[in-house]
Protein backbone atom coordinates (compact mmCIF):
# COMPACT_ATOMS: atom_id res chain seq x y z
CA UNK A 1 0.00 0.00 0.00
CA UNK A 2 1.69 3.04 -1.17
CA UNK A 3 0.16 6.39 -0.66
CA UNK A 4 1.50 9.86 -1.59
CA UNK A 5 1.73 12.42 1.55
CA UNK A 6 -0.35 14.75 0.71
CA UNK A 7 -3.14 11.51 -0.28
CA UNK A 8 -2.27 10.21 3.24
CA UNK A 9 -2.25 13.72 5.12
CA UNK A 10 -5.73 14.35 4.07
CA UNK A 11 -7.19 10.57 4.45
CA UNK A 12 -5.79 10.57 8.43
CA UNK A 13 -6.59 14.16 8.76
CA UNK A 14 -9.73 13.25 8.18
CA UNK A 15 -10.50 10.48 10.74
CA UNK A 16 -9.61 13.09 13.84
CA UNK A 17 -12.52 13.84 16.38
CA UNK A 18 -13.97 17.00 17.03
CA UNK A 19 -17.50 18.06 19.05
CA UNK A 20 -19.58 19.58 16.39
CA UNK A 21 -21.02 22.10 19.55
CA UNK A 22 -17.01 22.87 19.90
CA UNK A 23 -15.81 23.64 16.45
CA UNK A 24 -16.37 27.15 16.27
CA UNK A 25 -15.43 28.21 19.57
CA UNK A 26 -11.82 26.99 18.40
CA UNK A 27 -11.49 26.76 14.67
CA UNK A 28 -8.86 29.62 13.43
CA UNK A 29 -11.23 32.57 11.35
CA UNK A 30 -8.34 33.39 9.22
CA UNK A 31 -7.39 29.56 8.09
CA UNK A 32 -4.46 30.53 6.01
CA UNK A 33 -2.89 32.87 8.99
CA UNK A 34 -0.24 29.91 9.21
CA UNK A 35 0.18 25.92 8.47
CA UNK A 36 -1.26 25.23 11.79
CA UNK A 37 -4.11 26.90 11.37
CA UNK A 38 -4.91 25.30 7.90
CA UNK A 39 -4.80 21.99 9.19
CA UNK A 40 -7.23 23.08 12.31
CA UNK A 41 -9.76 24.26 9.46
CA UNK A 42 -9.17 21.41 7.91
CA UNK A 43 -10.00 19.20 10.74
CA UNK A 44 -12.88 21.23 11.73
CA UNK A 45 -14.37 21.13 8.37
CA UNK A 46 -13.84 17.05 8.38
CA UNK A 47 -15.85 17.30 11.23
CA UNK A 48 -18.97 19.45 10.02
CA UNK A 49 -19.62 17.26 7.31
CA UNK A 50 -19.72 14.30 9.82
CA UNK A 51 -16.61 12.60 8.06
CA UNK A 52 -15.34 11.45 11.31
CA UNK A 53 -16.35 9.70 14.82
CA UNK A 54 -15.20 10.39 17.73
CA UNK A 55 -11.16 8.78 18.63
CA UNK A 56 -8.71 8.68 21.44
CA UNK A 57 -10.75 10.55 23.91
CA UNK A 58 -9.54 13.74 22.97
CA UNK A 59 -10.69 16.85 23.96
CA UNK A 60 -11.02 19.45 21.05
CA UNK A 61 -7.73 21.24 21.94
CA UNK A 62 -6.12 18.16 22.20
CA UNK A 63 -7.54 17.11 19.02
CA UNK A 64 -6.56 19.82 17.08
CA UNK A 65 -3.05 20.00 18.64
CA UNK A 66 -2.48 16.50 17.10
CA UNK A 67 -3.91 17.35 13.92
CA UNK A 68 -0.52 19.55 13.76
CA UNK A 69 1.68 16.87 15.05
CA UNK A 70 0.29 14.78 12.03
CA UNK A 71 0.90 17.62 9.69
CA UNK A 72 4.68 17.44 11.11
CA UNK A 73 5.03 13.56 11.31
CA UNK A 74 4.31 12.99 7.79
CA UNK A 75 7.21 15.48 6.77
CA UNK A 76 9.22 13.78 9.23
CA UNK A 77 10.41 11.75 6.37
CA UNK A 78 12.01 8.32 7.99
CA UNK A 79 10.11 8.79 10.86
CA UNK A 80 7.20 8.30 8.95
CA UNK A 81 8.39 5.87 6.73
CA UNK A 82 9.11 3.87 9.82
CA UNK A 83 5.39 4.21 11.52
CA UNK A 84 3.46 3.79 8.52
CA UNK A 85 6.05 0.51 7.66
CA UNK A 86 5.28 -0.71 11.49
CA UNK A 87 1.60 0.15 11.15
CA UNK A 88 1.26 -1.81 8.12
CA UNK A 89 2.96 -4.86 9.34
CA UNK A 90 1.14 -4.91 12.33
CA UNK A 91 -2.20 -4.70 10.26
CA UNK A 92 -0.73 -7.59 8.22
CA UNK A 93 0.12 -10.16 11.36
CA UNK A 94 -1.62 -8.99 14.00
CA UNK A 95 -5.18 -8.43 13.25
CA UNK A 96 -8.19 -6.94 16.17
CA UNK A 97 -9.47 -9.92 16.51
CA UNK A 98 -9.13 -12.59 19.07
CA UNK A 99 -8.39 -16.42 17.37
CA UNK A 100 -11.95 -17.26 17.72
CA UNK A 101 -12.53 -14.45 15.44
CA UNK A 102 -14.10 -11.71 18.27
CA UNK A 103 -12.92 -8.57 18.12
CA UNK A 104 -10.29 -7.49 20.23
CA UNK A 105 -8.90 -4.04 18.91
CA UNK A 106 -7.15 -3.22 22.26
CA UNK A 107 -4.52 -5.70 21.84
CA UNK A 108 -3.67 -5.07 18.53
CA UNK A 109 -3.48 -0.97 19.73
CA UNK A 110 -1.43 -1.77 22.59
CA UNK A 111 1.22 -4.09 20.27
CA UNK A 112 1.41 -0.94 17.74
CA UNK A 113 1.97 1.36 20.76
CA UNK A 114 4.66 -0.37 22.14
CA UNK A 115 6.20 -1.38 19.05
CA UNK A 116 6.40 2.39 18.19
CA UNK A 117 7.69 3.29 21.73
CA UNK A 118 10.82 0.87 21.04
CA UNK A 119 11.19 2.39 17.63
CA UNK A 120 11.44 5.72 19.37
CA UNK A 121 14.23 4.49 22.11
CA UNK A 122 16.13 2.63 20.05
CA UNK A 123 16.78 5.40 17.76
CA UNK A 124 14.92 4.16 14.51
CA UNK A 125 11.95 6.87 14.53
CA UNK A 126 12.21 10.54 16.21
CA UNK A 127 10.04 12.85 18.73
CA UNK A 128 10.56 16.52 18.88
CA UNK A 129 8.79 19.35 20.08
CA UNK A 130 6.38 19.41 17.43
CA UNK A 131 6.11 15.40 17.55
CA UNK A 132 5.26 13.50 20.98
CA UNK A 133 5.47 9.86 21.58
CA UNK A 134 2.09 9.43 21.99
CA UNK A 135 1.11 11.54 18.72
CA UNK A 136 3.23 8.74 16.90
CA UNK A 137 1.60 6.25 19.17
CA UNK A 138 -2.11 7.71 18.39
CA UNK A 139 -0.76 7.78 14.44
CA UNK A 140 0.14 4.67 14.07
CA UNK A 141 -2.81 3.12 15.73
CA UNK A 142 -4.83 5.51 13.35
CA UNK A 143 -2.58 3.66 10.36
CA UNK A 144 -3.40 0.25 11.25
CA UNK A 145 -7.35 0.89 11.93
CA UNK A 146 -7.17 2.19 8.41
CA UNK A 147 -4.70 -0.37 7.22
CA UNK A 148 -6.62 -3.46 8.98
CA UNK A 149 -9.68 -3.14 5.91
CA UNK A 150 -7.44 -3.77 2.39
CA UNK A 151 -9.22 -6.84 1.10
CA UNK A 152 -6.59 -9.26 2.21
CA UNK A 153 -4.17 -7.22 -0.10
CA UNK A 154 -2.12 -6.56 2.24
CA UNK A 155 -1.52 -10.68 2.81
CA UNK A 156 -0.53 -10.43 -1.10
CA UNK A 157 1.89 -7.76 -0.49
CA UNK A 158 2.93 -9.61 3.13
CA UNK A 159 4.56 -7.07 4.93
CA UNK A 160 4.24 -8.65 8.41
CA UNK A 161 6.75 -11.49 7.46
CA UNK A 162 9.01 -9.55 9.72
CA UNK A 163 6.93 -10.12 12.86
CA UNK A 164 6.25 -13.27 11.72
CA UNK A 165 9.70 -14.22 11.71
CA UNK A 166 10.45 -12.78 15.42
CA UNK A 167 7.09 -14.88 16.21
CA UNK A 168 9.50 -18.17 14.96
CA UNK A 169 12.03 -17.91 17.51
CA UNK A 170 8.89 -17.45 20.41
CA UNK A 171 7.29 -20.36 19.00
CA UNK A 172 10.69 -22.69 19.04
CA UNK A 173 11.85 -21.22 22.29
CA UNK A 174 8.02 -21.86 24.31
CA UNK A 175 7.71 -25.13 26.29
CA UNK A 176 4.42 -25.66 27.99
CA UNK A 177 3.15 -22.21 27.97
CA UNK A 178 7.02 -20.95 29.34
CA UNK A 179 9.05 -19.23 26.90
CA UNK A 180 12.98 -19.25 27.51
CA UNK A 181 13.44 -15.12 26.75
CA UNK A 182 17.02 -15.83 26.68
CA UNK A 183 17.32 -18.19 24.15
CA UNK A 184 14.92 -15.55 22.21
CA UNK A 185 17.09 -13.45 22.77
CA UNK A 186 20.32 -14.45 21.37
CA UNK A 187 18.22 -16.08 18.66
CA UNK A 188 17.52 -12.76 17.22
CA UNK A 189 21.28 -11.24 18.56
CA UNK A 190 22.17 -14.02 16.11
CA UNK A 191 19.12 -13.35 13.41
CA UNK A 192 20.37 -9.76 13.41
CA UNK A 193 23.92 -10.16 12.87
CA UNK A 194 23.41 -12.58 9.92
CA UNK A 195 21.57 -10.32 7.77
CA UNK A 196 24.07 -7.57 8.47
CA UNK A 197 27.26 -9.18 7.30
CA UNK A 198 25.18 -10.90 4.58
CA UNK A 199 24.26 -7.72 3.13
CA UNK A 200 20.54 -8.10 3.36
CA UNK A 201 19.97 -5.77 6.18
CA UNK A 202 21.21 -2.33 5.63
CA UNK A 203 21.75 -0.43 8.67
CA UNK A 204 20.92 3.20 8.38
CA UNK A 205 22.93 6.38 9.87
CA UNK A 206 22.39 7.14 13.62
CA UNK A 207 21.03 3.50 14.56
CA UNK A 208 23.23 0.55 15.83
CA UNK A 209 23.19 -3.01 15.45
CA UNK A 210 22.72 -3.16 19.31
CA UNK A 211 19.37 -1.20 18.45
CA UNK A 212 18.38 -3.00 16.22
CA UNK A 213 18.63 -6.44 18.42
CA UNK A 214 17.23 -4.17 21.41
CA UNK A 215 14.24 -3.27 19.22
CA UNK A 216 13.77 -7.10 17.61
CA UNK A 217 13.72 -8.22 21.65
CA UNK A 218 10.88 -5.28 22.34
CA UNK A 219 8.78 -6.54 19.44
CA UNK A 220 8.92 -9.79 20.53
CA UNK A 221 8.04 -8.84 23.74
CA UNK A 222 5.01 -6.94 21.96
CA UNK A 223 3.81 -10.23 20.06
CA UNK A 224 3.62 -11.91 23.51
CA UNK A 225 1.82 -9.72 24.98
CA UNK A 226 -0.81 -9.53 22.07
CA UNK A 227 -0.17 -13.57 21.77
CA UNK A 228 -1.33 -13.66 25.26
CA UNK A 229 -4.68 -11.31 24.89
CA UNK A 230 -5.61 -12.96 21.78
CA UNK A 231 -4.84 -16.33 22.60
CA UNK A 232 -3.19 -17.17 19.41
CA UNK A 233 -0.68 -19.87 19.11
CA UNK A 234 1.12 -17.95 16.45
CA UNK A 235 0.89 -14.91 14.21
Amino acid sequence: MFLSKPFFLSILLATLVLSSSAVAQSTPSNCSASQAAAVQCFVANAVTTNMTPLRHGMTLPQFEAYGVSVSSIVRSNHTYLIVVGLSSAVADAMPPTNADGSANTSAQGSAIGAIVSAAVSNHLANISSAITLQDLQYFSIDVTTAMNDNNDYLSLLTPGVSLRMIDSYLVSSTSSGTVNWTEVDNGLASAVQNFVQSGLMKIPPGVSQADLVAFSEAVAQAIYTYKQSTKRPTL
